[in-house]
């Protein structure tokens, strides 16, 4: 039996065994918390029991919600960094939105899932999960979305904060903290919000590596420390002119300062004695970046509804890398220099219509621009007898990189028209076409100008078997928007023998068609909630490495189209109470993700899976609350299936494994309603290792120069925080 064969066979007991679950278990009966049967109702007072102190802490509360609840605990928002691909608003993310008030918040890095840890819990009236389609919603293509409605008061304010004391395995202490105000004056409610969350990170990392003939070559030793620093500040603004008009407005800025210092020691084992070779870095890195963004909404006396929203975002990195080698004088001596430089901007603004066509149906229909603009530099200089040294690359002597200065931009313009149908109280339709048009033109080392479209449909159907089983299948063509980090030359991190990476000005965007099919059944007395999504996917334009060597003597590769490939696998999730067992309190939420994929390498024309592709990943997340002592406690583990993440370049091969990582917490709220939280990341201190297998020339050659095997580890995190609200 072939191996996509077995893979299949295992999804398909996987999915036997869900399937008995679910048909073993009591016929299931309206909850007392359902509002309809895609909506389920959590009033304030289901949260009494708990004493929570925040929207977040009351939605962790809910079976399948929260953090470590599966699928459904990562909450979308649409877009992300644009440099790396996240360009726009989009139509959707796919896993679970959350909106305040029925909105979602017009920003992308000020986004709305952080608001609910500055929420004060004595503000929310409930908690809505959504599950159905519907043109009243303020986003699209979720797979659910959570809605927190908050009660309406003439003047209210609340003033939330946490301190909290982390420290690192070396036993570096680090404070930090946040403070926010919220309240509501009538038409008009606000919160402000300003965080403090500097980050320690020790990481100890030790290789060895054996030559092409199995001899031993040498062993490296390196400390690596990131003290980070971390300032933002936040707002978010709203006021209702009327019943049938509303505005929006939010703003961020942070500041981050990241230095770290590398300490490394190369033993050399090929000589007797062994040579030894110290070096260390010191390297810096600065960024700061703002947003601003705002949504207008007007309904109109015969139900349409007309939005408007504009966001503009700025990110500055400035990173600088330097190396510096013992001499045998005992003074460092600096031999490379390496800054980048990068500015990425965003401007992005989106109109909509929406009206009621016929009965149960409406339609909306509207039109986003996005402007996305890169300007990266790169500057190189490497310790060289010949050439003139330059103050610019630290006194080192400058080297030519290939696309090294560019500017990268792209303005595309998506007009499109969703289509929402309640075809009955149980069954609902969201159609959904989109029609892209891009240009992206890079100026400057490379000078390059290039036009996209494409049509982008999706079906997704929801059908409620049972008030409390919910079937979906969703057919839809994605568009992988292109990371502009992979334009231009850019820092190799991950390999000291490599300065720099390659840009590739010729990428197209990866294209898939996706269809998935999922079912979702709620418990009976809000015992928990049980999932599963059956996923198969067709791509094109797969990106990965590709070889853009100008030479055989010069080998270089870089981010490019390499062929079409598929994706298929399946995730099951669950999140339980445990009553059976006599601990209501006790909510046990695993999940498990078994997926593979092929795509034909470049280098070798062997069938292997995607680029870093994972075989599945086991979670599990545990909260226990014992309300009769304000006490609660739980645990994470997060364990991938080894095996599959590997990475073939154009002269080496690297694969992965790592240990599973367990986090555990408890938590205690006193009389006063201060809670005091205690931390424990990583208590395994799991290590990460990686086989990388270096070729003389190209892979393909199949010349054995080197095996590297090297392992990394952050070790334990210890955090102690209190927070409260007054």
């Amino acid at each position: 039996m072939n191996h996509r064969a077995i893979v299949l066979n295992r999804l398909a007991r996987l999915a036997s065994i869900l399937a008995l679950a679910c048909a073993l278990s009591p016929v299931a009966t309206a909850q007392d918390t359902s509002g309809d049967d895609s909506t389920v109702i959590y009033p304030s007072s289901y949260f009494d029991q708990w004493g929570p102190i925040t929207a977040q802490e009351m939605l962790d509360r809910i079976p399948g919600q929260g953090s470590g609840g599966g699928r459904s605990g990562s909450f979308g928002g649409g877009g992300g960094n644009p440099s790396s691909g996240g360009r726009g608003l989009g139509s959707g993310s796919g896993g679970t939105d959350i909106l305040i008030d029925g909105k979602r918040t017009a920003g992308k890095n000020n986004r709305t899932g952080g608001l609910l840890r500055r929420i004060s819990a004595d503000q929310v009236q409930e908690i809505q999960i959504i599950r159905g389609t519907s043109g009243e919603l303020d986003v699209r293509g979720s797979n659910q979305v959570i809605n927190v409605v908050l009660f309406e008061a003439l003047a209210s304010n609340s003033i939330s904060w946490d301190a909290t004391a982390n420290v690192a395995q070396d036993e570096e202490f680090t404070p930090t903290g946040s403070v926010a105000l919220s309240g509501q004056r009538g038409d008009f409610n606000y919160l402000l919000s300003l965080r403090s969350n500097p980050r320690y990170t020790h990481s100890a990392t030790f290789e060895s590596s054996v030559l092409g003939d199995i001899s031993p070559n040498d062993t490296i030793r390196e400390d690596r420390i990131n003290d980070r620093d971390n300032n933002e500040l936040s707002m978010n603004l709203g006021y209702d002119f009327s019943p049938n008009s509303s505005v929006r407005m939010n703003a961020l800025y942070a500041a981050q300062d990241s230095p770290s210092v590398v300490d490394r020691i190369t033993r050399d084992l090929r000589t007797t004695p062994n040579g030894l070779d110290i070096e260390k870095e010191d390297n810096l890195s600065d960024r700061d970046n703002w947003e601003i963004g705002g949504d207008y909404e007007l309904t109109l006396s015969n139900g349409d509804r007309f939005k408007l929203l504009g966001i503009a975002n700025q990110n500055n990195q400035d990173s600088t890398r330097q190396r510096f080698q013992l001499q045998n004088d005992g003074l460092f001596q600096k031999n490379l220099f390496l800054n980048i430089d990068r500015v990425t901007e965003e401007r992005i603004l989106r109109s909509s219509y929406t009206r009621d066509i016929f009965s149960e149906q409406n339609i909306e229909f509207g039109i986003e621009r996005a402007e996305t603009i890169l300007d990266s530099r790169l500057a190189l200089g490497l310790l060289n007898s010949t050439g003139t040294p330059s103050a610019t690359v630290g006194g080192l002597v400058p080297q030519n990189v290939s696309n090294a200065n560019s500017r990268v931009e792209e303005i595309r313009y998506e007009p499109f028209l969703i289509h929402n149908w309640t075809i009955s109280p149980q069954m609902s339709l969201e159609s959904t076409l989109v029609y892209e048009d891009s240009e992206i033109s890079q100026t400057g080392d490379v000078t390059n100008k290039r036009d996209f479209d494409f049509i982008k449909p999706k079906l997704d159907l929801r059908y409620d078997l049972t008030p409390t089983l919910q079937l979906r299948g969703t057919i839809e063509r994605l568009v992988n928007q292109l990371s502009f980090a992979d334009f231009v030359a850019a820092n190799d991190e991950q390999d000291n023998d490599r300065d720099t990476l390659a840009g590739n000005a010729g990428l197209r965007q990866q294209t898939q068609w996706r269809y998935s099919f999922s079912t979702e059944y709620r418990l009976p007395n809000d015992v928990g909630v049980l999932g599963a999504e059956l996923f198969y996917a067709d791509h094109k334009d797969v990106i990965d490495r590709i070889d853009v060597s100008p030479s055989d003597d010069n080998l270089q590769s870089a981010n490019g189209n390499i062929g079409d490939g598929t994706e298929y696998g399946l995730d099951l999730t669950a999140s339980v109470r445990m009553g059976m067992i006599g601990l209501p309190n006790l909510l046990v939420s695993p999940s498990f993700i078994v997926q593979d994929s092929q795509v034909t390498d470049p280098f070798l024309g062997i069938e292997r899976r995607f680029q870093y592709h994972m075989r599945g990943q086991w979670r599990l997340s545990m909260r226990h609350d014992i309300p009769q002592w304000r006490f609660n406690w739980g645990l994470q583990n997060f364990d991938r299936v080894d095996g599959g993440l590997f990475r073939y370049d154009v002269d080496d091969i690297e694969f992965e494994v790592g240990d599973p990582r367990y986090n555990l917490f408890a938590e205690y709220v006193d009389s006063r309603g201060l809670t005091y939280r205690m931390d424990l990341q990583n208590i395994s201190n799991n290590v990460r290792c990686r086989r990388r297998t270096r070729f003389v020339g190209r892979i393909s050659d199949n010349i054995l120069e080197e095996i590297e095997n090297q392992c990394s580890n952050t070790g334990l995190d210890f955090s102690f925080r209190v927070s409260g609200t007054f």
